[in-house]
């Protein structure tokens, strides 16, 4: 029987031993001073789980889980689960960037997501899913076609999902408010309520999914002075875990190249951003039409990963 030690960065004096059936792996960060790092978490007092504090752990500690991107070992995850259900904001991987999620019906890890990433309450929030069911749930569901000839879209969909795009739905009563723009002051677009959706193509991303059985809100991780895409999930952890993050989960290093972002509340579904998704023959690229339906769909494509 092996076992590893976790340290608590700042309390020389504080080590546990606990003995597991096999070592996980543990990443060393450059700058063990702001970071907790740990390959799972430690079982910690109900008082230090429970979630009344802007941050998770009274000390300021993030969680830091390394991952196989196979998904091989999806019983660390297990502790990332229980903290978002308690209202844990953090980092998760996808088929393109990481994300900043947390759970889509807590209203204050919704905020806490704003506050951290810097959001304004008036910006809509991208939202995650693990099946076609969440979608179904979540929004008004893809054009299924017409007696007036319009095109069943969801058939060409489901061959590309799960997948690298980032599909725009006019959402559904059940979506929190939180998730679309509430407080704007233009009238003419107070109407139209629409939220971008993934349902990424990554291991990690969906084991995460369909342990919490119901979808992440999310957003892009960029750094905030650069405005560049961050895809290291050390340097992620070491600049937003000092702004109020929970977690971090590790997948390895990202390729900066966001989901392709396609309106499907217009027909035909036009492209908004071109990513990593390929155009497919049902869509059309973004022309210089500014009508209220692109002006809304270009505000989601901010927070699309």
């Amino acid at each position: 029987m092996s076992y590893w030690q976790a340290k608590l960065y700042g309390h020389d004096s504080l080590s546990l031993s606990i003995h597991f059936p096999r070592p996980p792996r543990v990443r060393t960060l450059t700058k063990p001073q702001r970071l907790v790092v740990l390959a799972m978490a430690v079982k910690r007092s109900p008082k230090r789980l429970k979630y009344s504090t802007p941050r998770f752990t009274k000390d300021g500690g993030l969680l830091y889980v390394e991952a196989d991107s196979s998904g091989a070992d999806s019983w660390k995850l297990e502790p990332i689960v229980d903290l978002l259900k308690q209202g844990a904001v953090g980092v998760i991987p996808t088929d393109t960037l990481y994300a900043i999620v947390c759970d889509l019906n807590n209203p204050l890890a919704i905020e806490r997501l704003r506050r951290i990433k810097n959001i304004e309450a008036s910006k809509p929030l991208s939202i995650l899913c693990h099946s076609f069911r969440d979608i179904d749930t979540y929004t008004t569901g893809f054009p299924r076609g017409d007696s007036q000839g319009h095109a069943n879209i969801f058939r060409a969909v489901k061959h590309c999902l799960p997948g690298p795009y980032t599909f725009i739905l006019t959402a559904s009563k059940e979506l929190p408010k939180q998730c679309i723009r509430n407080k704007t002051a233009a009238a003419k677009y107070a109407v139209r309520k629409n939220v971008g959706v993934r349902m990424p193509d990554d291991a990690i991303c969906q084991a995460i999914l369909e342990k919490t059985d119901a979808p992440l809100i999310s957003t892009s991780v960029k750094c905030p002075k650069e405005n560049e895409w961050l895809i290291d999930p050390v340097v992620i952890a070491d600049m937003y875990g000092p702004e109020g993050l929970d977690f971090v989960v590790d997948g390895g290093v990202r390729v900066a190249d966001p989901s392709t972002v396609v309106d499907m509340t217009v027909m035909p579904p036009k492209i908004i951003r071109q990513g990593k998704g390929p155009k497919l023959n049902w869509m059309v690229a973004e022309d210089d039409n500014e009508s209220d339906a692109v002006y809304e769909a270009n505000l989601v494509v901010a927070s699309a990963t």
